[in-house]
């Protein structure tokens, strides 16, 4: 099932599909190493839901709620 970063809850994992977006921040994202068939782990949210914590590639990350939704994953 396809959906956003954005709408996984804390401890579920994805993998990354595909990155919307385009021009700077997408290349921000692939920079902080979100690419396609990269495995995703949800850590932990804010008490607003931004930011999201993830664990990726061994790191632990913090995005915004905004950059999430760009992120397609499939659990």
């Amino acid at each position: 099932m396809q959906t956003t970063l954005k709408h996984l809850k804390p401890s579920e994992k994805a993998k990354i599909i595909k990155l919307a977006g385009q021009g700077a921040l997408r290349r921000r994202l692939c920079d902080m190493g979100l690419t396609p068939g990269t495995d995703i782990l949800v850590r932990k949210m804010a008490p607003l839901g931004d930011p999201i914590e993830i664990t990726i590639r061994g790191y632990e990350l913090s995005l915004r709620k905004a950059e999430a939704d760009l992120v397609i994953v499939e659990k």
